[in-house]
């Protein structure tokens, strides 16, 4: 008799990513849908990009008055990241 192994999708695609290097790459997606859902959906339209790399999450933003304005806030930003994905696994917030 096999035994059945029963696994949640969100179990098997972390284990995926873990195993294949997209960590970085699974939790910018999670920052984007928070931004997605956060800010209002014009603001969001300036996103250019989101990419976690070396624990540094970089945000490139078309507006450049967005782009200040993020920059001015930019701790409260970098909190909320944290809280989302841990401190471990953001260090530093660059918004181009």
């Amino acid at each position: 008799m096999k035994k059945k192994r029963e696994y949640q999708s969100s179990e098997l695609v972390k284990s995926f990513a873990r195993l294949n290097g997209f960590e970085d790459k699974l939790r910018a997606l999670r920052v984007k849908s928070f931004l997605e859902d956060y800010l209002d959906e014009s603001l969001f339209k300036e996103v250019k990009s989101i990419n976690l790399k070396e624990k540094v999450l970089v945000l490139r933003i078309n507006s450049s008055m967005f782009r200040n304005d993020l920059r001015l806030r930019k701790s409260f930003f970098l909190k909320k990241m944290q809280e989302l994905e841990g401190e471990e696994h953001i260090n530093d917030l660059l918004i181009l």
